[in-house]
């Protein structure tokens, strides 16, 4: 089972599905969707919930959203790509821990609390830090008991320790690379991949250019990286979120009102031009990984756990709840 733990279409109820087909066409069985993020008002992101739910239901032969494990293996063996969402931040959450049980509803099947900078829940990974607020507290419960994967990618080092300290259910990062390899702010220490690793989870490796060190990733460089956490904590606790940004021209996603990228993804943190020169891996890289992961040294078990496996059984797990 081929498990993207995170992509993003546009933020706009007009967006192109298409590359949730190349997805597909690629081999992968799930894709989790972002449907907005802190800077995003809520208004824009329930416009994008209603227009992406209809138009997967519109397709049944080609997505379903699902909601269970055994919902994805349904999808896959009729050859449709199985759907969830993801909210990056909890400020769509308005404040209130019974936000999360909604979202839920919706389709958002994971969450993480900060992109990048501190909100009154939780630290930005690009902010000062100051660990999860007791309001964060009170959102992990609300996240553990709706049955969402409690997400710790953009967060806070400090902030992440407390919420993986905090959960009752393993814990992911959905697209995050290690810190070791590259000094990135948004890459993790190990010590936070262990603390992962600790409550059950996976760390997802992302295919962004600046997190993986190189204008041109490819498949290898995202081995590499995965193998890093293989060797860490063991390759049960490794995964695949590539964060691929299909962007969409013509079609402006950004936020209504006064928006500054700048803030968002700070030059002082390796940000030129917002994300003006971040790259991607094309997703072709789907059909090279599994070759690739043999090549640092998995076993065929292995390189399949770090594919998806290992995130279905962290789903598998975590969504039973309620």
């Amino acid at each position: 089972m081929n498990w993207e733990a995170h992509a993003c279409l546009p933020l706009h109820p007009d967006a192109d599905f298409s590359p949730l087909g190349r997805l597909r066409d690629a081999g992968v069985h799930y894709v989790s969707v972002n449907v907005g993020m802190d800077m995003n008002p809520v208004s824009q992101i329930l416009s994008v919930l209603a227009a992406y739910r209809a138009r997967i239901a519109a397709h049944p032969d080609r997505f379903r959203l699902v909601a269970s494990v055994a919902e994805i293996e349904q999808a896959a063996a009729n050859g449709a790509l199985a759907v969830g969402f993801d909210l990056e931040g909890a400020l769509p959450l308005l404040g209130q821990p019974d936000m999360v049980a909604l979202y839920r509803d919706l389709g958002v099947r994971q969450i993480h609390f900060a992109y990048n900078r501190n909100n009154p829940v939780a630290d930005g990974c690009h902010d000062v830090e100051r660990g999860l607020t007791p309001l964060g507290r009170r959102m992990v419960e609300a996240v553990n008991r709706a049955g969402v994967l409690m997400d710790c990618s953009h967060t806070g080092r400090r902030c992440s320790l407390d919420i993986m300290a905090a959960s009752s259910q393993p814990v992911i990062f959905s697209h995050a690379n290690p810190l070791a390899l590259i000094p990135h702010g948004r890459n993790v220490s190990d010590e936070q991949i262990r603390a992962c690793a600790a409550t059950g989870g996976v760390v997802c490796i992302s295919g962004v250019s600046a997190f993986l060190g190189t204008s041109t990733p490819t498949a290898m460089d995202v081995a590499r990286h995965a193998a890093y956490v293989a060797e860490l904590v063991g390759a049960q606790h490794a995964g695949i979120g590539l964060d691929i940004g299909f962007g969409q021209p013509g079609l402006d996603d950004n936020p209504p009102g006064h928006y500054d990228p700048a803030y968002w993804w700070p030059a002082a943190a390796g940000y030129q031009g917002a994300l003006g020169s971040i790259t991607y891996t094309p997703v072709e890289t789907w059909r090279l990984l599994p070759e690739a992961l043999q090549k640092v040294g998995m076993n065929a078990a292995e390189a399949a756990g770090v594919m998806g496996n290992n995130m279905l059984r962290v789903a598998g797990q975590v969504w039973q709840r309620p």
